[in-house]
């Protein structure tokens, strides 16, 4: 019993327990969750078993997910088949259920996420298995653009990264003035400042949103929709400024 309980905790600490078999290499029966329970006396070493067998459990369930938020969280998702995915239960976190992308990111499309470009030739590539994005990707693309085209599009580029970029920062402001104002409410002789951290969401959710659509519209190629979605997002900044 010993020599087992020293297997299976290496096993479990190697995050290996999953379909471990019987230390004897000629055998290859495999220990049930009953013996394992039997043979471990450490509630330390268990609890990382139950969660090895959750974690488990997760990857084989198509309909489930883990939480994708960066800075941590063990809740699990369920996917609502739309793609757009739903704010964790826990952390108010949105994933994409459709790509690798670590939060939803409406109005870019995942393809969106996952093409890069090169600001010099114009150049597109997939970042996930860094072949060209046409005709790999079911497009054709000839990278062949003269040199002012380049600048321009280089222009266009960081004109619309910046955009992106600064619609980040300020919705990390809004997440820290959330988490300030939620500390002062717990202050005893505050009044109730609920509104304010609605306002602090809605804040966030627009900021993303501003966020994302600088990636829509610098892949859209449609000029009259482009229009449109630029006096959107036009409107939409105004507002969330003011805001």
């Amino acid at each position: 019993q010993p020599c087992w309980r020293e297997y299976l905790t290496t096993r479990i600490e190697q995050n290996m327990v999953v379909n471990c078999t019987c230390p004897i290499s000629e055998c290859r029966a495999q220990p049930t969750t009953a013996f394992i329970y039997s043979i471990l006396s450490s509630q330390e070493i268990i609890a990382k078993y139950e969660k090895a067998l959750l974690r488990r459990y997760v990857e084989c369930c198509s309909n489930l997910t883990w939480c994708t938020n960066p800075q941590g969280c063990d809740q699990i998702l369920l996917k609502d088949g739309l793609g757009y995915g739903a704010a964790c239960s826990k952390c108010s976190w949105t994933s994409c259920f459709n790509c690798s992308f670590p939060e939803a990111h409406y109005p870019a499309s995942c393809s969106h996420m996952s093409r890069m470009t090169c600001a010099k030739c114009n150049h597109g590539f997939c970042w996930r298995c860094l072949k060209p994005w046409r005709p790999s990707h079911k497009d054709y693309y000839n990278c062949s653009a003269v040199v002012s085209k380049a600048a321009w599009q280089e222009k266009r580029f960081q004109d619309y990264n910046e955009r992106c970029t600064f619609h980040h920062q300020a919705r990390e402001f809004a997440i820290s003035l959330r988490n300030s104002i939620s500390s002062i409410r717990e202050m005893p002789k505050i009044r109730n400042l609920t509104f304010v951290l609605d306002a602090c969401k809605v804040l966030e959710q627009a900021r993303k949103v501003l966020a994302y659509s600088c990636v829509y519209s610098y892949y859209n190629q449609d000029a009259e929709s482009i229009d449109i979605v630029e006096q959107q997002t036009e409107s939409l900044e105004m507002l969330t400024n003011a805001l």
